[in-house]
């Protein structure tokens, strides 16, 4: 290890020189095994490292994010998946480890965004989740360490390019941080923040019931969303988030775009979706766009006549959006998470429509009553967690 590493440039081909390096001259905490990284992917990589890194923490679970232009398309833990998850996320004809099931998660939740992502892992990098990997559009991968067998596998992907990242586990950074910008030096505490079940003791709604399995969902939303860019919020279900709203200047757009992302995610569990006639020779990231379309409220005029025969064996009927409609409000038992307090009652309007019944959010909005009055009307129960979780 070196304390230096020169990159091929920086956000931009413009922008050179470019390097990672530690101030202190110490060592880098990392090694890279395969490729070359530049700084976008080490952006990603150190985020989603510390992400998976709190979830294993938090829940005792292998751990995997997919990362996008730094914030996760998607974060999980290694919960067990049904038939029809396995289907939805091209993994049923795979042997799953609990790392590669996690991943498997990661990458299912939002598989638009999480094309060409940088994976992180919990945990040292296994075969079952290696194979997974190979098989995805992706630009790289950080982790604590790599089976032999696993580590053959990644470097054989890209034509010998892929990106392998290898990190110290026990790597502590400064509890000061620096950036720059325009020239000027930012300096902050690190958020050291660490996120619990005691963070969800304070319900202020009437239904103050909130189930093991939603307050992991809780506390998964809620770390994910201490790596998302802000403002963001973050639905979660099932050991995984499934719609994750980064960066926009209004909460509700957060809501509504997290919320729609989760939508997604469920009617790709549709019968109808789960029944489209594709020919055999429709790539896996093609299956995924033109399932978005036929999701979509434009199908009709997207896969019109002479479009549709490049993917389908026959024609499918349109799922309508009265299908839609009545296949969404069976779903239920959502988790939210907000970066910081919801300002209106209309978050929680959307939040339900998506099955939203648990949500975590800092509290002390002027207007918290309407929020709670809100919940209360759709038997939500909220916590109010008392931290933000701002990260730019």
């Amino acid at each position: 290890m070196a304390n230096e590493l020169m990159l091929k440039y920086g956000c931009n081909p413009n922008q050179t020189p470019s390097k990672i390096f530690m101030a202190d001259g110490s060592e880098l905490p990392i090694e890279v095994l395969n490729g070359r990284p530049g700084y976008i992917n080490f952006l990603d990589a150190f985020n989603s490292w510390q992400l998976v890194k709190e979830l294993k923490e938090a829940t005792g679970l292998p751990a995997a994010a997919s990362f996008k232009h730094v914030s996760p398309a998607g974060a999980a833990v290694a919960v067990p998946m049904s038939d029809v998850l396995k289907k939805i996320y091209f993994v049923d004809d795979l042997e799953l480890s609990p790392l590669a099931t996690a991943y498997a998660r990661a990458r299912g939740a939002d598989r638009m965004s999480s094309y060409g992502d940088f994976i992180a892992l919990s945990d040292v990098c296994d075969a079952p989740t290696a194979t997974l990997i190979a098989r995805e559009v992706s630009d790289g991968i950080i982790a604590p360490g790599y089976t032999d067998e696993a580590l053959t596998i990644l470097k054989s992907k890209r034509k010998g390019s892929y990106n392998i990242v290898k990190i110290d586990p026990s790597y502590t950074p400064a509890p000061i941080e620096h950036k720059d910008v325009y020239g000027i030096t930012f300096e902050q505490g690190r958020n050291e923040l660490k996120i619990d079940n005691s963070l969800l003791a304070n319900l202020v709604t009437e239904n103050k019931s909130i189930p093991d399995d939603a307050k992991r969902d809780l506390i998964i939303s809620l770390i994910a969303l201490k790596y998302t860019q802000s403002n963001s919020v973050c639905y979660a279900k099932d050991g995984q988030a499934i719609g994750i709203g980064a960066g926009q200047q209004s909460r509700i757009h957060c809501t509504r775009l997290a919320g729609n992302k989760a939508d997604i995610w469920y009617l790709r569990q549709h019968e109808k979706v789960l029944s489209l006639p594709f020919k055999d020779s429709i790539r896996r990231p093609d299956r995924d766009n033109t399932i978005d379309v036929y999701i979509s409220d434009d199908y009709m005029d997207v896969l019109a006549d002479g479009v549709w025969e490049q993917f389908f064996t026959e024609k499918p009927q349109p799922l309508t959006r009265e299908e839609k409609r009545a296949w969404l409000n069976t779903l239920s038992g959502v988790s939210l998470g907000s970066d910081a307090f919801f300002p209106f009652g209309d978050n929680i309007e959307r939040a339900q429509r998506s099955g939203v019944q648990y949500i975590a959010q800092p509290g002390g909005s002027i207007r918290d009553d309407n929020v709670i009055d809100t919940c209360n009307k759709y038997n939500i129960a909220m916590a109010f967690t008392g931290i933000r979780l701002f990260h730019h």
